[in-house]
């Protein structure tokens, strides 16, 4: 199923976004063009959307993967020092 491919390689390119790995995010980009290429006319709409518009947190999120992009603020609610 290329939904599930797709969403292993999603997670894996956060994974090297976050780790500054640009060997990672290279091979994984050229695996999600690849796979888009090879099963754009089998994938949804949206989902095809997201990935040719390199929308990938939102194709993720689609893709019920978005709990992997969660990210604590960086400042506290009320914004920079809570005045």
């Amino acid at each position: 199923m290329p939904e599930a491919q797709i969403k292993i390689a999603l997670i894996q390119l956060h994974a090297g976004i976050k780790q500054a790995d640009g060997a990672v995010i290279s091979q994984t980009l050229g695996q999600l063009e690849e796979l888009l290429a090879t099963h754009r006319d089998s994938l949804h709409p949206q989902l095809v959307h997201f990935l040719a518009g390199r929308s990938y947190a939102k194709a993720l999120a689609y893709l019920g993967g978005g709990a992997a992009l969660t990210v604590p603020p960086a400042s506290p609610p009320g914004g920079c020092g809570g005045h």
